[in-house]
């Protein structure tokens, strides 16, 4: 199939053409249709798929050739027509852009002589000012793309009218499910109208997700496209087991690979992340950080950098990195495996997209090799062991440390269980594996 049978309009193909895209992706073949219909959409699909284009392709269109209703009393603004709902500052503006590249030749285009009206968007997340997102909605858009804690923030500043919102997007579900945003998200869908098309896209289906889709879709077209099997299949992957002291002297000898043209790499905190570049950098490895203490400002120009390969290497945590869609990453590399196993598939889902190869590096320590049974368990498959390197550990495998106030309690004689299953190291690690 092409983007010509999808019943787009002539701006859109062009838009899609102009940027190098001649067939659609699963995810886009099989849900663009259904959303030109109006119908409602559950989407299980990755970033990494299309799915943004998915959305924002028939979005523009419903917004070109459905007349918009007068604007609201006393108002010479446009009402806002279409909510983007999204977990991270970086997704949202990735979406943001997405819907200013695909509309970008709507007024250029003549119907009956009269140019079409450009469509306006927004983006809306905290940690800047405020003003001019505030000036952008006095002034008037179609779209909003949004991230819950801002938004809720100018709506209790009525400056917010979703009173003839048409359509609401709830991106990567999952996602702020696992950043506490899920009370935000009801409160945010509290404010719309109930008539409505509601589409939601998200990667796995915990009971929370699915009892939230069940309550806010209305008869939907359910779509699942890249379930975790197929992202495995399309990574190259391998393990390296080393000791804890030898991961930064692995990782600077890894580095020196000269296939490794673009590379992310996750550390479970913040400090580690800092850390990791500053160690870098003394080896004479170029890398920037990208995570929750850094400023707006910082975080968009390290993603530039990096997507335009100023930077070969982005150290990131897992929040923070879960706004990366960037095409062209050669190699993940966790330096820290992840306590729970589903992020290492969200991790490795960042290479080998758009049908390049990839390949996912991951550095065991003895203290992770629990970590390392239960993601080859998710994934139902022994990841390869890499035998021949400097730094090879051949220790057994340690039972996890003990969190700080159980380790006060073992020196005064207490004893402690051993978290032995993936919930109980979660709950003592944390959810994010911060120690």
């Amino acid at each position: 199939m092409t983007f010509d049978e999808l019943r787009l309009i002539e701006p859109l193909l062009r838009a899609v053409r102009s940027e190098g895209y001649d067939q659609p992706t699963p995810i886009q073949e099989q849900a663009i249709p259904h959303l030109l219909d109006g119908r409602d959409l559950m989407g299980c699909a990755q970033t990494g798929t299309g799915k943004t284009a998915a959305f924002a392709l028939p979005i523009l269109q419903h917004l070109v050739i459905t007349p918009r209703g007068p604007n609201p009393v006393g108002s010479g603004r446009r009402p806002i027509r279409v909510l983007v709902l999204t977990p991270t500052r970086e997704l949202a503006t990735q979406i943001g852009d997405s819907f200013a590249t695909y509309g970008k030749l709507i007024p250029e285009h003549k119907v009956q002589g009269v140019p079409l009206r450009a469509i306006r968007h927004t983006v809306i997340f905290g940690g800047v000012g405020q003003s001019p997102q505030a000036q952008a909605l006095k002034t008037g858009v179609d779209v909003v793309v949004a991230t819950p804690g801002r938004l809720l923030d100018l709506a209790g500043q009525k400056l917010l009218d979703f009173s003839r919102l048409e359509v609401f997007v709830l991106d990567e579900a999952d996602r702020m499910l696992d950043m506490g945003f899920l009370h935000d998200v009801r409160r945010v869908i509290a404010l719309l109208p109930s008539k409505r098309q509601t589409l939601m896209f998200s990667a796995t289906m915990p009971k929370d997700i699915a009892d939230l889709a069940g309550a806010i879709l209305r008869d939907p077209v359910r779509v699942a496209v890249a379930p975790p099997a197929a992202t495995v299949d399309a990574v190259d992957q391998s393990v390296y087991h080393v000791a804890h002291g030898d991961k930064r002297a692995l990782l600077h000898h890894l580095l020196g690979d000269p296939s490794i043209t673009r590379a992310l790499i996750f550390t479970r905190t913040k400090h580690g992340a800092n850390k990791m570049v500053e160690s870098l950098g003394k080896a004479h490895i170029g890398a920037q950080a990208i995570h929750g203490n850094k400023s707006q400002s910082a975080r968009e120009r390290a993603l530039a950098d990096f997507k335009r390969g100023a930077t070969r290497i982005l150290v990131a945590t897992d929040i923070a990195a879960r706004g990366i869609d960037i095409d062209g990453i050669t190699h993940v590399i966790n330096f820290e495996l992840p306590n729970i196993p589903e992020t290492y598939v969200h991790r490795i889902g960042r290479t080998a997209r758009a049908g390049a190869s990839g390949h996912a590096m991951s550095l065991c320590e003895p203290e992770e090799r629990e970590f390392l049974s239960d993601i080859e368990r998710l994934i139902r498959r022994e990841i390869p062991v890499v035998p021949d390197h400097p730094f090879r550990s051949t220790a057994p495998a340690a039972a996890p440390r003990p969190a700080p106030q159980q380790q006060q309690r073992n020196n005064r004689g207490g004893g402690e269980r051993r978290a032995t299953t993936p919930q109980a190291r979660r709950r003592r690690y944390g959810r994010n594996g911060a120690r």
